[in-house]
């Protein structure tokens, strides 16, 4: 098996990941076994079957193999803290603010991981492959219990709640590798901080341009309109709109086909979606490298945008005092597993990477000017209500309601086949609570769900969500009226020639603070607009809007 596995990586001698896009491929021929694990807790905990893995597919249904070798005998040991007596702490530092020595340890510890044989899992290929192995779905789940007859779905880490944790844990070894091969234990990976003026640009963008946080296709974005863009963005994603672990997180992902859910949380919709799409090469099929799942973890960036996303959930854990965000033991409890710097095989579950003070690294503090970004309305809010009456009048009266419908129920609903986002969408949405307490607020976040989601073919599409907007042309996040973003990054993990059960996408988006603001939090009735991007609407749908309320 490993030999194959290694003429896989090897054809040609090029050792390219691209190589692995294979036509036929036989899978690995042992069979389903367990993970070592005797005790597993008999609920709906996620946890890949090492010995499960296949080919998958990447972004446009071609055929790869990113497997490692399966040794069924190999020792398996349980994730520990590292000792904090013993063990320097580690300082991740903008990218931006790197010394030239600091560059150049890093780039011996790539060229010694690069050196290093296929065999060896910290060989830089193998580590890229780990992105590539749980992000095309090469993993079967394993089962919770030896009763657990349901299907065992593939495992994805994208646009569920195992997002964050399953990212900090491969940073987390991948980190310690780079530092035990250049000899420095306090090496610490950097950030791309996209999220402060000066750590927006990007000199290896070709041309040079500043960040686009909230990409949609457009490059004539640029200067300080952009910047101010992003940082508006970045207030909503990580203030108002993240009130709720679910909407930071994403959806809650359980064990089986049953189990799967597919909403992402707010960073990772934007600017992690977004940034991964305007890096990758417009040269290639598929954006390659940074663009695509299976080929993400060969860009050096990577490693930096991912730095800077984990740091968005430090931060944002650190807005919350450090108060538990899931007690689910169905995610704390759901685990991975990682090989160390000493070449161990090692079992981690997310409830062992919610402190990153416990796993001995921090991050440089930088500016947060994004705290202090907050939106104004486009248009006075009274203005804009009598604006939007008058529109409605207008429209009743022509007979041209056109893209105008209304709820006069709690949802707006389109029917199963949905409604195509050809152009524009308006929506009339009754809310099911007005006027609430203050109490209520803060026990309740009002949410706005677009739910139905479909993408046909499965592309990079993108559509913005605005409440109570008289004018939707040129608006952004810099507008208060923005209240949301969704950017379909790929659904990823799909097998060849195996029908999976495909969930509709769910986008779900906090408006609380975002409706006192527009004046409207006493409002019976709201205007939701739904906005194509990137010229995709003609391959997106869904089924209708909601309102709900979310502990």
């Amino acid at each position: 098996m490993a030999g194959k596995w290694q003429e896989m990586y090897c054809e040609n001698g090029e050792g390219e990941l691209k190589s692995m896009i294979l036509v036929f491929i036989n899978g690995p021929d042992e069979t389903l076994a367990s993970t070592k694990s005797t005790d597993q807790p008999a609920y709906n905990i996620i946890a890949p079957n090492l010995s499960s893995c296949h080919e998958s597919l990447t972004d446009a249904n071609r055929r790869v193999y990113c497997c490692p070798p399966y040794y069924p005998d190999e020792p398996i040991v349980d994730f520990q803290f590292p000792d904090p007596t013993t063990t320097p702490l580690r300082i991740r530092r903008p990218a931006h603010k790197l010394t030239p020595e600091f560059i150049q340890n890093y780039s011996n510890a790539i060229k010694a991981m690069q050196s290093l044989p296929l065999s060896d899992p910290r060989n830089f290929l193998r580590q890229a492959a780990l992105h590539c192995i749980f992000c095309t779905g090469s993993y079967d789940q394993i089962l919770n219990s030896p009763t657990d007859h349901r299907p065992p779905g593939i495992i994805k880490i994208h646009r569920s709640w195992l997002f964050m944790p399953w990212h900090r844990m491969l940073f987390y070894f991948h980190e310690r590798i780079v530092g035990d091969l250049i000899g420095d234990p306090t090496f610490g990976l950097p950030y791309w901080n996209w999220d402060t003026p000066e750590g927006m640009r990007d000199v290896a963008h070709l041309p040079p341009a500043t960040a686009n946080d909230n990409y949609d296709y457009d490059e004539s974005h640029s200067g300080e309109e952009l910047v101010q863009s992003n940082l508006a963005l970045l207030y909503h994603q990580m203030v108002s709109g993240a009130r709720k672990a679910e909407l930071f997180h994403g959806c809650s992902y359980k064990a089986g086909q049953d189990g799967a859910c597919d909403g992402a949380g707010t960073i990772e919709l934007a600017p992690h979606n977004p940034l991964h799409t305007w890096v990758g090469s417009n040269l290639q099929p598929e954006r390659e490298d940074l663009g695509a799942f299976y080929t993400a973890g060969k860009d050096p960036l990577f490693y930096a945008h991912h730095s800077n996303v984990d740091r968005m959930w430090e931060l944002w854990q650190r807005s919350r005092a450090y108060q538990p965000e899931i007690t689910d033991p169905d995610w704390l409890d759901s685990y991975f597993f990682f090989y160390d710097e000493k070449l161990q095989l090692t079992r981690i579950k997310i409830r062992d990477v919610l402190k990153i003070t416990n796993l001995r690294y921090t991050y440089e503090e930088a500016d947060l000017p994004w705290l202090n970004a907050k939106p104004k309305p486009s248009i006075p809010p009274k203005i804009a209500k009598n604006a939007l009456k008058m529109r409605e009048r207008n429209e009743l009266r022509n007979g041209s309601a056109g893209r105008l419908r209304f709820a006069t129920h709690l949802s707006m609903h389109f029917g199963s086949e949905g409604r195509i986002l050809h152009e524009m969408v308006r929506i009339k949405v009754k809310r099911p609570r007005v006027c609430r307490t203050e109490k209520e607020k803060e026990e309740e976040e009002e949410v706005l769900v677009v739910y139905g989601i479909n993408v046909m073919k499965d592309k990079y599409a993108k559509f913005d969500v605005f409440v109570n907007a008289v004018n939707e042309t040129g608006l952004g996040p810099q507008a208060r009226e923005f209240a949301g973003t969704f950017v379909n990054g790929r659904m990823g993990a799909k097998r060849p020639m195996v029908n999976e059960i495909v969930k509709k996408t769910v986008l779900k988006v906090g408006i609380t603070e975002l409706l006192e603001d527009l004046e409207a939090d006493c409002d019976e009735f709201i205007w939701v607009s739904l906005v194509p991007r990137c010229h995709m609407g003609d391959y997106i749908s869904f089924q209708g809007v909601r309102i709900e309320f979310m502990r």
